[in-house]
């Protein structure tokens, strides 16, 4: 017997109480890397603090914490049924999802697009395990990895 994908059922309860949107009801997807990695800033500003006054000059160490924050704050994916928005630190790709020829998976690491020009345009904080939600807001341009394959009739 095959299941629907959990992601599609609606009203499906979510491990905190509350219940989660169906996929189909979504009109956008926003893939950003996650609010608690600005601790790590934080960290690093408070060890980078005694360094930073003992010299006079060496408050530009602050940088670093900036520079961290910002990347987090500024690198997302936006995707909806028309298009991807690959955003990064200094910039951003608008890409339609007619350019994508397809998408390339990397195990440990963000996804790319590939576009019919065999350039690659990488998706920031979209990682292997998000391609199921790339299929459903893509409407099945990107395919589904967990979907079950389908009856295949044997001849005997």
């Amino acid at each position: 017997m095959v299941g629907v994908s959990p992601c599609v059922n609606e009203g499906r309860s979510h491990p905190s109480g509350g219940t989660v949107a169906a996929s189909r009801d979504v009109e956008k997807l926003v893939f950003r890397i996650p609010s608690p990695a600005l601790l790590a800033a934080l960290a690093i500003a408070i060890c980078v603090t005694p360094v930073a006054w003992t010299v006079p000059g060496l408050q530009v160490l602050y940088a670093v914490p900036v520079g961290y924050a910002l990347w987090v704050v500024r690198n997302r994916t936006t995707v909806d049924s028309s298009q991807l928005v690959a955003r990064s630190t200094f910039g951003k790709r608008v890409v339609a999802w007619d350019e994508v020829k397809a998408i390339k998976v990397v195990p440990r690491g963000w996804l790319s697009a590939v576009l019919t020009d065999d350039s690659l345009v990488r998706l920031p904080a979209v990682r292997a395990l998000h391609l199921t939600a790339l299929s459903e807001i893509s409407g099945g341009r990107v395919p589904d990895p967990n979907a079950a394959p389908g009856s295949v009739e044997s001849s005997e």
